[in-house]
């Protein structure tokens, strides 16, 4: 399933247009984005959360090249389900 795809499914069942629920969509994800960015972690019962996890610096190597690179820190957005939501996808 696309975005598109999404979108349309998610417009039927909470019976939106599909303009609306592709506002609604843009938004929560802005809205997730910023929070990651200012530090928050989101926790929404019933479904997941949503936080940042740092990787370390790594070395790596240029699959072009075969030289060795130096791949810096970096913080990266997770998400984690939560238990009821996978036992309710798993159910089916």
């Amino acid at each position: 399933m696309n975005k598109q795809q999404f979108i349309k499914a998610f417009a039927d069942k909470a019976q939106f247009t599909q303009k609306d629920a592709g506002i609604a969509f843009e938004a929560m994800a802005e809205t997730i984005a910023e929070a990651l960015q200012a530090g928050e972690k989101i926790q929404i019962a019933g479904f997941g959360t949503f936080s940042m996890k740092k990787k370390a610096a790594k070395e790596g190597i240029n699959p072009l090249t075969k030289e060795k690179v130096s791949v810096p820190a970096k913080d990266v957005p997770v998400f984690k389900f939560g238990d009821s939501f996978r036992d309710t996808v798993s159910k089916k």
